[in-house]
């Protein structure tokens, strides 16, 4: 009994392969097999290859199938060709155009006897000046009968037009950059903490912020772009510029702004939030925090011209 059940499993297995594999019966020279086509290019189409191979010899079919599964389409188109004997005995003058538009595949195969005028880079040329484009927008019916025509042209000695090349669309190359979310998110940490602090300075700080809120202009306005691209940056820079006066007016109102703003006139120095301000141009933080002047000058020492220097 068991073995009787494995023999009908197997026996399952092996009519699922075949019917993926399956060739569908040749039944004129357009086998609309997914239903992508009415009967009216149907109609039109078989007359025009028919009027083809009249004046030629030369055969050509038109397969359309919903799905290869996992078939690879170039063994497929091989198999079918094969099977439908395409083209004149001793001449192998046929050619099948297969389109597959669930899996998005076509492919054009070209016969032995035409391989010389119908090259595989003329094919290619064919596919994507003439068909891929109308494909993409779901004009499978234009792409057929475009493809076909120009099959035709080159095989009765006319040119195949070079395709249009596609469109670089700026929004795809700067718009969310190509890195993982993590470091992104990290990146984004580094930047946004070191300007942020001084964008942070630059708003409570009386007079020398000003300063840094033009210096600082640059900075949001390149920075963010490798984090949130260049419309997320572009917006940081908008609510930078805007928000940065608006919220300098409102605490320039605050009693702690003025006393500070008193103190650095008076005093030469004022604190906000235990960051000391300095009038002479330097700061510091807490009692074992950074502390910077801007009295700093060199030694009187001069430079041998050694070193080393580097791009990106």
């Amino acid at each position: 009994m068991k073995r009787r059940l494995v023999l009908l499993l197997l026996q399952g297995l092996v009519t699922m392969v075949l019917a993926e594999i399956d060739i569908p019966y040749l039944t004129g020279r357009v086998n609309d097999t997914a239903q992508i086509l009415s009967p009216e290019v149907i109609q039109s189409l078989s007359q025009s290859l028919k009027e083809h191979e009249n004046r030629t010899g030369n055969q050509i079919a038109v397969l359309t199938i919903p799905t290869l599964g996992d078939e690879n389409i170039e063994d497929y188109a091989v198999k079918v060709f094969e099977e439908w004997k395409l083209g004149q005995k001793g001449k192998d003058n046929g050619i099948l155009i297969v389109v597959a538009p669930n899996d998005r595949r076509l492919r054009i195969e070209v016969g032995y006897g035409l391989e010389g005028t119908l090259t595989d880079a003329t094919a290619g040329r064919i596919i994507r000046s003439a068909m891929t484009p109308r494909f993409k927008s779901g004009d499978y019916e234009g792409g057929i009968i475009d493809g076909a025509r120009a099959l035709i042209d080159v095989l009765e000695g006319g040119d195949v037009p070079e395709p249009e090349p596609e469109p670089v669309s700026t929004e795809a190359l700067f718009d969310t950059p190509n890195i993982p979310l993590m470091e992104r998110i990290l990146i984004g940490a580094f930047i946004f903490g070191i300007i942020g602090v001084f964008t942070a300075i630059g708003v409570v700080t009386p007079g020398v912020g000003w300063f840094l809120y033009f210096f600082l202009i640059p900075f949001w306005a390149t920075f963010p772009i490798m984090v949130i691209g260049t419309r997320g940056a572009f917006a940081c820079l908008v609510v930078y510029l805007v928000v940065f006066p608006i919220l300098k007016v409102l605490l320039k109102k605050t009693n702690w702004y003025q006393k500070a703003y008193k103190d650095l006139r008076t005093k030469g120095k004022a604190s906000i939030g235990g960051f000391t301000l300095r009038s002479g141009g330097s700061s510091s933080f807490g009692r074992s925090g950074f502390s910077s002047s801007s009295g700093f000058s060199g030694g009187g020492g001069s430079s041998g011209g050694g070193g080393a220097s580097g791009s990106w």
